[in-house]
């Protein structure tokens, strides 16, 4: 594999690098602070990125690193203390709540660690409904189709296996047509070899549909498999690398 790194200290600003003019995302000095009593927790602290688009990234650090901050800030889930937040050239980071809804449900794909499926519905209408609230979805039995999930349209959550359930919550999130497909931890309830599966299918959805796939994890070895890779520590990124030759998932081992 051939890396290109970017190492940054924190304050430093990639506004002035090349890395960051071009993004398809682009985070430029983005902050979220709480105060819990007389304390302030700096969750992000001066985060600078860019992710251009049809990527595969990988976002990895620590437990309490600040990465699920940094995606809840992008998919809209939370707002930012300062900084902004690009995306396709929008400054999402100025949304008012009427603008975030629709961003969230037009523009952004979530995959979750746990599924979120609604257990009374089959595969198939847990798929429906998210294609149902959005502008240009994909064909939901096609997109099943497409995760290998065919036989098993008519099945109820319970009736599948955790590995099949992760794969109906990712044609969920595909049948939307996002812009941006984030993923926290999206192997973190699976056994290994089905976490390789779902890692090769989301790697798969990157390529082939050509999204922008966001994938946060504490697993370092993942990050073979990516286009780019931010490293974020103690709420500020210390590092990047661009990856010339990704690693196929198959060959990954940890």
């Amino acid at each position: 594999m051939a890396y290109t790194k970017f190492v940054r200290v924190q304050g430093d600003s990639l506004a002035e690098a090349p890395l960051v003019q071009d993004g398809f995302v682009r985070f430029k000095d983005v902050c979220k602070y709480y105060k819990m009593g007389d304390n302030v927790i700096k969750a992000a602290n001066g985060v600078n990125f860019t992710i251009n688009q049809g990527e595969f990234c990988v976002i990895v650090g620590p437990s309490g690193a600040g990465k699920t901050t940094v995606l809840n800030m992008l998919g809209g889930m939370d707002s930012v203390t300062s900084g902004e937040i690009y995306v396709g050239g929008v400054r999402v980071s100025d949304f008012n709540e009427r603008k975030l809804t629709e961003y969230r449900r037009y523009d952004v794909g979530f995959v979750f660690q746990f599924y979120n499926l609604i257990q009374n519905l089959t595969a198939l209408e847990n798929v429906e409904i998210a294609s149902e609230i959005c502008k240009n979805p994909l064909d939901a039995e096609e997109t099943l189709k497409g995760v290998g999930l065919e036989q098993r349209m008519k099945n109820f959550p319970a009736q599948l296996s955790g590995g099949e359930q992760q794969r109906v919550s990712i044609a969920r999130a595909i049948a939307k047509n996002p812009k941006l497909l984030l993923c926290d931890e999206p192997t973190g309830a699976l056994d290994y070899e089905t976490g390789k599966t779902i890692l090769k299918l989301l790697h798969d959805v990157c390529r082939k549909n050509r999204k922008t796939v966001i994938v946060i994890t504490h697993n370092t070895a993942i990050t073979q498999m990516a286009d780019r890779v931010i490293h974020i520590k103690n709420g500020t990124v210390v590092g990047e690398e661009l990856n010339s030759d990704p690693m196929d998932v198959s060959l990954i081992e940890w």
